[in-house]
Protein backbone atom coordinates (compact mmCIF):
# COMPACT_ATOMS: atom_id res chain seq x y z
CA UNK A 1 0.00 0.00 0.00
CA UNK A 2 1.76 3.10 -1.14
CA UNK A 3 1.58 6.09 1.42
CA UNK A 4 2.71 9.62 0.98
CA UNK A 5 6.23 8.89 3.15
CA UNK A 6 7.20 5.93 0.82
CA UNK A 7 6.52 7.71 -2.48
CA UNK A 8 8.20 11.05 -1.10
CA UNK A 9 11.30 8.59 -0.16
CA UNK A 10 10.76 6.94 -4.23
CA UNK A 11 10.77 10.52 -5.42
CA UNK A 12 14.28 10.92 -3.75
CA UNK A 13 15.45 8.11 -5.38
CA UNK A 14 14.91 8.52 -8.67
CA UNK A 15 16.04 11.54 -8.28
CA UNK A 16 19.77 10.69 -6.62
CA UNK A 17 19.40 8.11 -9.60
CA UNK A 18 20.64 10.85 -12.07
CA UNK A 19 23.84 11.68 -10.19
CA UNK A 20 24.47 7.96 -9.15
CA UNK A 21 23.89 6.58 -13.00
CA UNK A 22 27.37 6.93 -14.27
CA UNK A 23 29.26 5.42 -11.72
CA UNK A 24 26.95 2.17 -11.46
CA UNK A 25 27.83 2.16 -15.56
CA UNK A 26 31.68 2.49 -14.55
CA UNK A 27 31.08 -0.46 -12.70
CA UNK A 28 29.05 -2.34 -15.09
CA UNK A 29 32.13 -1.93 -17.67
CA UNK A 30 34.81 -3.07 -15.11
CA UNK A 31 33.26 -6.43 -15.06
CA UNK A 32 33.06 -6.65 -18.68
CA UNK A 33 36.57 -5.49 -19.14
CA UNK A 34 37.37 -8.26 -16.67
CA UNK A 35 34.95 -11.16 -18.35
CA UNK A 36 36.59 -10.47 -21.49
CA UNK A 37 40.20 -10.03 -20.58
CA UNK A 38 39.96 -13.40 -19.11
CA UNK A 39 38.26 -14.64 -22.09
CA UNK A 40 40.94 -13.34 -24.43
CA UNK A 41 43.46 -15.00 -21.87
CA UNK A 42 42.13 -18.15 -21.74
CA UNK A 43 41.66 -18.13 -25.91
CA UNK A 44 45.27 -17.39 -26.28
CA UNK A 45 46.60 -19.85 -23.72
CA UNK A 46 44.93 -23.26 -25.35
CA UNK A 47 45.55 -21.66 -28.80
CA UNK A 48 49.33 -21.30 -27.70
CA UNK A 49 49.32 -24.90 -25.95
CA UNK A 50 46.84 -27.02 -27.87
CA UNK A 51 46.49 -25.47 -31.10
CA UNK A 52 49.66 -26.74 -32.72
CA UNK A 53 49.32 -30.13 -31.11
CA UNK A 54 45.15 -30.23 -32.76
CA UNK A 55 46.41 -28.46 -35.87
CA UNK A 56 48.95 -30.95 -36.85
CA UNK A 57 46.43 -33.97 -38.08
CA UNK A 58 43.94 -31.63 -40.05
CA UNK A 59 43.89 -31.56 -43.64
CA UNK A 60 45.95 -28.04 -44.41
CA UNK A 61 42.19 -26.33 -45.32
CA UNK A 62 40.64 -26.91 -42.24
CA UNK A 63 43.93 -26.10 -39.93
CA UNK A 64 43.95 -22.43 -42.13
CA UNK A 65 40.00 -21.88 -41.30
CA UNK A 66 40.44 -23.54 -37.57
CA UNK A 67 43.68 -20.43 -37.02
CA UNK A 68 41.81 -17.95 -38.91
CA UNK A 69 38.64 -18.83 -36.85
CA UNK A 70 40.85 -18.66 -33.47
CA UNK A 71 42.04 -15.39 -34.51
CA UNK A 72 39.38 -14.10 -35.32
CA UNK A 73 37.91 -14.41 -31.63
CA UNK A 74 41.07 -13.88 -29.73
CA UNK A 75 41.05 -9.90 -31.80
CA UNK A 76 37.65 -9.48 -31.36
CA UNK A 77 38.00 -9.90 -27.43
CA UNK A 78 40.59 -8.05 -26.97
CA UNK A 79 38.60 -5.10 -29.25
CA UNK A 80 35.73 -5.90 -26.75
CA UNK A 81 38.04 -5.69 -23.56
CA UNK A 82 39.12 -1.99 -25.18
CA UNK A 83 35.72 -1.15 -25.32
CA UNK A 84 34.92 -1.95 -21.76
CA UNK A 85 37.85 -0.47 -20.49
CA UNK A 86 37.07 3.13 -22.16
CA UNK A 87 33.57 2.50 -20.75
CA UNK A 88 35.03 2.06 -17.19
CA UNK A 89 37.71 4.83 -16.81
CA UNK A 90 36.30 7.51 -19.91
CA UNK A 91 38.94 9.09 -22.69
CA UNK A 92 42.85 9.76 -20.74
CA UNK A 93 43.41 13.53 -21.26
CA UNK A 94 39.85 14.56 -20.51
CA UNK A 95 39.07 17.89 -18.46
CA UNK A 96 37.59 18.36 -15.30
CA UNK A 97 34.34 20.78 -15.74
CA UNK A 98 33.98 22.84 -12.64
CA UNK A 99 30.53 24.87 -13.64
CA UNK A 100 27.84 22.86 -13.06
CA UNK A 101 25.65 22.81 -16.30
CA UNK A 102 28.99 21.99 -18.30
CA UNK A 103 29.47 19.00 -15.40
CA UNK A 104 25.46 18.02 -16.48
CA UNK A 105 25.93 17.94 -19.83
CA UNK A 106 29.19 16.02 -20.24
CA UNK A 107 27.90 13.71 -18.03
CA UNK A 108 24.73 12.86 -19.85
CA UNK A 109 26.89 12.83 -23.18
CA UNK A 110 29.17 10.03 -21.26
CA UNK A 111 26.07 8.11 -19.88
CA UNK A 112 25.35 7.67 -23.68
CA UNK A 113 29.21 7.27 -24.80
CA UNK A 114 29.62 4.47 -21.97
CA UNK A 115 26.11 2.75 -22.91
CA UNK A 116 27.51 2.39 -26.77
CA UNK A 117 30.55 0.93 -25.65
CA UNK A 118 28.96 -1.31 -23.46
CA UNK A 119 26.69 -2.44 -26.33
CA UNK A 120 29.72 -2.86 -28.71
CA UNK A 121 31.56 -4.70 -25.71
CA UNK A 122 28.94 -7.20 -25.26
CA UNK A 123 28.49 -7.77 -29.14
CA UNK A 124 32.09 -8.07 -28.99
CA UNK A 125 32.07 -10.98 -26.39
CA UNK A 126 29.39 -13.08 -28.33
CA UNK A 127 30.92 -12.57 -31.41
CA UNK A 128 34.34 -14.02 -30.44
CA UNK A 129 32.63 -16.83 -28.26
CA UNK A 130 30.86 -17.92 -31.54
CA UNK A 131 34.15 -17.49 -33.15
CA UNK A 132 36.17 -19.49 -30.84
CA UNK A 133 33.03 -22.05 -30.86
CA UNK A 134 33.08 -22.21 -34.75
CA UNK A 135 36.97 -22.57 -34.61
CA UNK A 136 36.81 -25.74 -32.11
CA UNK A 137 33.99 -27.27 -34.40
CA UNK A 138 36.38 -27.13 -37.57
CA UNK A 139 39.18 -28.82 -35.71
CA UNK A 140 36.16 -31.49 -34.54
CA UNK A 141 34.92 -32.32 -37.51
CA UNK A 142 37.91 -32.57 -39.62
CA UNK A 143 40.29 -34.83 -37.25
CA UNK A 144 40.62 -37.19 -39.58
CA UNK A 145 39.83 -40.79 -37.79
CA UNK A 146 43.44 -42.66 -36.43
CA UNK A 147 44.23 -45.28 -38.75
CA UNK A 148 46.64 -48.41 -38.45
CA UNK A 149 48.89 -48.61 -41.15
CA UNK A 150 50.69 -51.78 -41.69
CA UNK A 151 52.70 -53.70 -44.84
CA UNK A 152 51.81 -57.24 -45.09
CA UNK A 153 54.72 -59.30 -46.90
CA UNK A 154 53.76 -62.47 -48.17
CA UNK A 155 56.16 -65.03 -50.47
CA UNK A 156 54.70 -63.40 -53.62
CA UNK A 157 54.12 -59.65 -52.99
CA UNK A 158 53.87 -57.18 -50.28
CA UNK A 159 50.80 -55.38 -49.09
CA UNK A 160 50.44 -52.10 -47.16
CA UNK A 161 47.15 -50.36 -46.10
CA UNK A 162 45.00 -49.82 -43.33
CA UNK A 163 44.35 -52.86 -40.99
CA UNK A 164 41.42 -54.27 -40.42
CA UNK A 165 41.45 -57.44 -38.73
CA UNK A 166 44.15 -59.99 -37.68
CA UNK A 167 43.24 -63.75 -35.97
CA UNK A 168 44.76 -67.38 -36.55
CA UNK A 169 42.94 -67.48 -40.06
CA UNK A 170 44.74 -64.48 -41.38
CA UNK A 171 45.17 -60.65 -41.80
CA UNK A 172 42.58 -58.30 -43.97
CA UNK A 173 44.10 -55.04 -45.03
CA UNK A 174 42.48 -52.42 -46.82
CA UNK A 175 44.31 -51.05 -49.73
CA UNK A 176 44.54 -48.34 -52.01
CA UNK A 177 43.04 -44.77 -52.42
CA UNK A 178 39.91 -43.27 -52.77
CA UNK A 179 37.45 -45.32 -55.17
CA UNK A 180 40.46 -47.73 -55.52
CA UNK A 181 40.04 -48.88 -51.99
CA UNK A 182 39.71 -52.34 -51.35
CA UNK A 183 39.89 -55.19 -49.01
CA UNK A 184 42.72 -57.67 -49.41
CA UNK A 185 43.12 -60.64 -47.22
CA UNK A 186 46.38 -62.26 -46.36
CA UNK A 187 45.88 -66.34 -45.36
CA UNK A 188 48.16 -67.34 -42.03
CA UNK A 189 49.69 -69.97 -43.96
CA UNK A 190 51.01 -67.18 -46.53
CA UNK A 191 51.80 -64.30 -44.10
CA UNK A 192 55.34 -63.80 -43.94
CA UNK A 193 56.16 -60.88 -41.88
CA UNK A 194 53.47 -57.98 -40.47
CA UNK A 195 55.25 -54.83 -39.65
CA UNK A 196 53.27 -51.36 -38.78
CA UNK A 197 54.23 -48.19 -40.84
CA UNK A 198 53.13 -44.28 -40.76
CA UNK A 199 52.38 -44.14 -44.43
CA UNK A 200 52.09 -46.54 -47.65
Amino acid sequence: MSTAQSDRRWAALARELEFSQLPELRRQAEGWRTGLTGLSALLAVLTVVKGQEQLSGLPEAAGRWAMGLAGGAFVVLVVGALLAVRAAHGRPGQDILLGGQALKEWTGEEIKRVRRALRWAAGCCLLGLVLAVSATGVVWTAVEPARHLVRVSTPSAEVCGELVTADGKGVVVRAGEGAERRLRTVPQGQLVSLAPVTAC
